[in-house]
């Protein structure tokens, strides 16, 4: 089978523990990329945050952000596809986690809104530190997210809801009360997070329309994941492969399991597997 792309979940699979790509890593995917192959960043974070290692590894291929909310070109304002969360169900997903003693971020394609610079709002503005000032991200400490919200209206990708060691298991409570009781998409990349998409996004959603956009068969799609949230995406694609420290539902429905993210495992199924057709 010829792979004509390759789709790569960022953290726990394309990053190692430093939030790093190696040398190494670069260089594979290069010799991937001068073969034809379209490098995708298929991620949970921000678009502006996955732009800027899309520019690390080289890939001008779009990228796939917010959990499959939002696709665009990485260096056009060209959006291929976004889905915003209906603005009744979002003001909704604020009152509840609020009442259950949460801080929910709420994020558009470049800003992240909260009431406290807590979890990911402070991890992003250590961030901002080290990067371009053309790859920060926007963060707005604001009094009110309802407030935000009734101005903003339906401008919105997802909401994070995140939480302290000592409180998982009262986030996971409130993340099944989420699941049972509101029409939306959610997922977790770790067990101390969750976020709340429409319910129509996903991964795999997104990765099925990019396949569609550049009229690729899902056969010749190749991707790299470790958890909950790229389950959809390896539903989809023709080559699922999993990290060696991915979860284990990701490991069963695999086609492959390469290394972890710590030795670079997608650049060695990559030169091993791909590379040397």
């Amino acid at each position: 089978m010829k792979y004509k792309l390759i789709a790569m979940d960022m953290d726990g699979t394309l990053l190692n523990s430093q939030k790093q790509v190696t040398e190494y890593t670069k260089d594979v995917l290069r010799r991937a990329s001068e073969k034809g192959i379209k490098l995708v960043i298929c991620t949970g974070r921000i678009f502006t945050s996955a732009k800027s290692y899309a520019r690390i590894i080289g890939t001008k291929a779009p990228i796939i952000a917010s959990n499959g909310a939002y696709i665009r070109e990485k260096d056009r304002n060209e959006v291929i596809y976004e889905k915003y969360i209906k603005k009744e169900t979002l003001l909704d997903i604020i009152k509840v986690t609020r009442e259950w003693g949460f801080y929910p971020h709420i994020y558009t394609t470049d800003t992240i809104y909260s009431e406290k610079l807590i979890h990911s709002s402070l991890n992003y503005s250590k961030w901002n530190e080290t990067v371009p000032e053309d790859e920060r991200i926007n963060i707005q400490i604001v009094d009110s997210l309802e407030d935000v919200v009734e101005k903003e209206g339906e401008n919105f990708l997802k909401v994070v809801v995140m939480a302290l060691e000592d409180e998982v298991e009262k986030l996971q409570e409130l993340k099944k009360y989420i699941r049972d009781n509101m029409d939306v998409s959610i997922f977790s990349s770790y067990m101390n997070n969750f976020e709340i998409m429409d319910k129509e996004v996903s991964k795999g959603n997104a990765l099925k329309r990019l396949a569609e956009f550049f009229d690729i068969d899902r056969e010749a799609i190749v991707c790299f994941g470790d958890n909950e949230n790229d389950k959809t995406m390896f539903e989809f694609a023709g080559f699922p492969i999993a990290m060696g420290n991915a979860e284990e539902e990701i490991k069963e429905i695999a086609a492959y399991v390469t290394d972890t993210n710590d030795n670079d495992g997608v650049a060695k199924a990559i030169e091993e597997l791909i590379l040397r057709e």
